[in-house]
């Protein structure tokens, strides 16, 4: 599958010069559209994508939904295959390569953020999504749920999410911010259930948060750098971890 994030990377210095669609505003509409329904677990992976029911849903001709399929196939989101158009299924080696350009970019960028000891306002919402981490832990513990599902499982995923673009986004380059939002798109699209989410996780991920923000705050370049390495690193390892449970699944191992 071609991953899109990575060829981003080798065309950040010429970009392409592909024809842009007729109808910008319906086409990104019914791109929108369709990157809404994967993230948001309505199109799983495998699943069909319907030209003609999007183009009547949406209220648009089937030009611009035509248009948005094959930009989402370029992209690496859609596979092609002999009926049309699905969710692409993602491989170990997408899962492990989308992660490494994760670290290779948030690393480098939370040592330029710490180097620089960031205002308060640039701390002040990085704070808020630490405390709102934590806060979840703490109701996932009280429910005495063995993990989270539904509304609180997006609501974590998103602060997890959230916390790690705003870091980005305060290391001021706008070109690696295009290409980590690529990548974290894929990554939510990619998501395993996630039954393993307990409350002991969540711990620790808010931990992570925590120590993370706190190097950065005291502009401790190598600890902030160090403690986000090992912290994405790890997430790789529960990913594949879950990857490697959905195959077995299927197999009936």
């Amino acid at each position: 599958m071609l991953l899109y994030a990575i060829e981003i990377l080798k065309t950040t210095s010429s970009p392409a010069r592909t024809p842009l669609p007729r109808n910008r505003g319906a086409f990104g509409l019914a791109h929108k559209h369709i990157l809404s329904k994967i993230a948001a677990g309505d199109l799983s992976a495998g699943a069909a994508i319907s030209e003609v029911s999007l183009a009547t849903g949406l209220g648009i001709s089937r030009t611009p939904v035509r248009e948005a399929i094959g930009q989402l196939i370029a992209e690496g989101i859609l596979q092609r295959t002999h009926r049309g158009a699905v969710v692409a299924e993602p491989t170990r080696q997408d899962i492990v390569e989308l992660y490494e350009l994760r670290e290779a970019l948030e690393v480098y960028a939370i040592g330029k953020v710490a180097a620089r000891r960031p205002s308060p306002r640039v701390l002040e919402p990085l704070e808020a999504l630490v405390e709102e981490a934590r806060v979840i832990a703490a109701e996932l513990k009280k429910s005495n749920k063995p993990g989270l599902e539904g509304d609180a499982l997006q609501r974590f995923i998103t602060c997890d999410m959230r916390f790690h673009m705003l870091l980005l986004q305060a290391g001021g380059n706008q070109r690696m911010l295009k290409i980590l939002d690529s990548t974290s798109l894929l990554l939510r699209i990619f998501s395993l259930p996630r039954a393993h989410h307990t409350a002991k996780l969540l711990g620790e991920v808010y931990k992570f948060h925590r120590r993370i923000l706190d190097a950065v705050s005291e502009g401790s370049r190598t600890e902030a750098m160090r403690l986000l390495g090992e912290h994405i690193r790890i997430s790789l390892e529960e990913r594949l971890a879950e990857y490697e449970d959905s195959q077995h699944s299927e197999r009936g191992w």
